[in-house]
This record gives C-alpha cells, structure tokens and sequence, in this order.
C-alpha cells in the first residue's frame, strides 16, 4: 500500500488533484452522497449567469484564476472603455467634441460599403450589370425554366 501512495505523492501537484477530483466526484455521485444533477454543466447557467457588458471583468477574472496577467487585461479594458467613452458616450449623450475618427487612407484602401450580400447564388448587381454589358458573359441563356406544380 505504500508503493500506491509514494506513486500519488509523486505526481505533480495539479495532477495529483486533478486524477483525485476525476475519481471521487463519479463514486461521490455513484454512491448517492450528492445527486449527479448537481454535476452536469447546464448551459442555461452558463451561457446566461452574467450579462455582455460583464465579460471583460469575467475574462480578468479567469485570467487570474489560471495565473495570467491580471495588468494587461486591466490595461485592455481601460483602453476600451476610453474607446467606448470618446467615440459615442462623449459626443454622442453628452454633446462633446468627437476625439476619435477613422483616418482617411483606410477608407481608401478598405472601402465602407454595406449590403454585400446580394443573395443565394444571385451575383451583385455590378457583377449582373458588366454580364449584361458582355452580352451575358459568353454564357448561354437557358431561360426562365418551370416551377414544380405549373403546367
């Protein structure tokens, strides 16, 4: 028996807790001393237990529990809530001055345009304007075509 328990002193520490919790917490729940149900993750609970505007905090909160630096997420939700506050807060409710705007040569190279997507195998309407423009693209008109159920 003292070979079993040298063996357990000498996995690491985090191993060593970690190979007990996943052999105690089945028989736990196998011999009935606490019901299984308080052992399935429910993603209702998960998924729901904090709101949006609490993540940044819930990720700092996580980074210090597995030992990350707690100073660059405090530094990175710092810099975004001074974003947040001088892009909309400031002008926007309380009538400043807008600090912050994107810079001209990045609308040159990465254009703003919206509506993108113009539907399931449907192409852009510049794409259907430059096919109408070659004569349909060198591609044969196959015409209109049936639904099913119009005789």
């Amino acid at each position: 028996m003292s070979d079993i328990g040298d063996w357990f002193r000498s996995i690491p520490i985090i191993t060593r807790y970690w190979f007990a919790a996943t052999v105690a917490v089945p028989l736990v729940g196998k011999l009935g001393l606490i019901s299984p149900a308080y052992f399935f993750l429910w993603p209702e609970a998960f998924l729901y237990r904090f709101q949006a505007c609490y993540l940044p905090w819930v990720i700092l909160g996580f980074n210090y529990i597995i030992g990350g630096s707690v100073i660059n997420e405090l530094i990175g939700n710092l810099v975004g809530h001074l974003y947040f506050f001088l892009m909309f807060r400031y002008p926007m409710d309380l009538g400043g001055r807008n600090f912050l705007s994107t810079p001209q040569f990045l609308y040159r190279w990465l254009p703003s345009r919206r509506g993108g997507v113009s539907g399931f195998g449907v192409p852009p309407a510049s794409m259907r304007r430059a096919a109408d423009q070659n004569g349909g693209g060198g591609r044969h008109n196959w015409g209109q075509g049936f639904r099913l159920g119009d005789q």
